[in-house]
């Protein structure tokens, strides 16, 4: 499934769904990178 998360205040980052952290924030890949940031709501 693919989302989109905030990363600080202008940058926004689209991967496939990794997992979700206690923290409320989400864990995207992008390539063998990954990225956590707080999810953008649809």
């Amino acid at each position: 499934m693919i989302r989109t998360i905030q990363i600080g205040s202008y940058i926004s980052v689209q991967g496939l769904f990794e997992r979700m952290v206690p923290n409320g924030n989400v864990v995207v890949r992008v390539g063998k990178q990954t990225y956590e940031g707080k999810p953008v709501s649809k």
